[in-house]
């Protein structure tokens, strides 16, 4: 009799082993660069489903993006929370987050008033005035906040691997809204 319940919770041990083993794990993040989209113009990401069992659920992305030039300077931070729905590898995908971000006011300036000084030939600015700084929607003010949505298309291998998305993300803040900016992003799920 002990043998046989033995040899009995052996099997069903070993099947449970087997069980486990045979589960794929679900690809319930990923890590992508995104042109255009929530970061403005582009950002780095991680993105994460909140139950780590499935896909279609309920998620969160967070990134950072940003440029320097000679005239310029920009740094964006997006954070969203977002939703998949569908079936693998083909998920549709929304989302409502914030932008933060900052970008370098002094070099938006001209001079509206100066002294030239005849001695040294130079001429000192008094008083500057910003030029007003935007993308795509005007923006009062460094560091903003820029509203964004996402609506668009995820493909997500069901073993995770390479992933890509195209989205349509609509923005908005305190001076208007726009629906027409989108985005295109490319990245590894795991």
């Amino acid at each position: 009799m002990k043998a046989l319940f033995l040899g009995i919770l052996l099997l069903v041990t070993s099947q449970l082993v087997l069980a486990q083993e045979t589960q794929t794990k679900v690809p319930t993040q990923s890590v992508f660069v995104e042109l255009g989209g929530a970061g403005l113009p582009y950002s780095f990401n991680y993105d994460f489903r909140f139950d780590k069992t499935r896909m279609d659920t309920w998620g969160m992305r967070v990134g950072f993006g940003g440029y320097t030039t000679n005239n310029e300077s920009f740094f964006s931070l997006p954070v969203m929370v977002n939703r998949l729905m569908g079936k693998g590898p083909h998920y549709f995908e929304i989302g409502l987050g914030a932008t933060f971000f900052a970008f370098d006011e002094n070099k938006n300036r001209y001079c509206i008033d100066s002294t030239y000084d005849p001695n040294t030939g130079m001429s000192t600015c008094n008083t500057y005035e910003s030029y007003p700084y935007s993308f795509i929607l005007d923006v009062d003010s460094s560091p903003s906040i820029m509203g964004t949505m996402n609506f668009g298309y995820r493909r997500v291998p069901v073993d995770g691997g390479f992933t890509w998305k195209i989205n349509i993300n609509p923005i908005f803040n305190n001076n208007g809204f726009w629906p027409l900016y989108g985005g295109v992003g490319f990245g590894y799920a795991f």
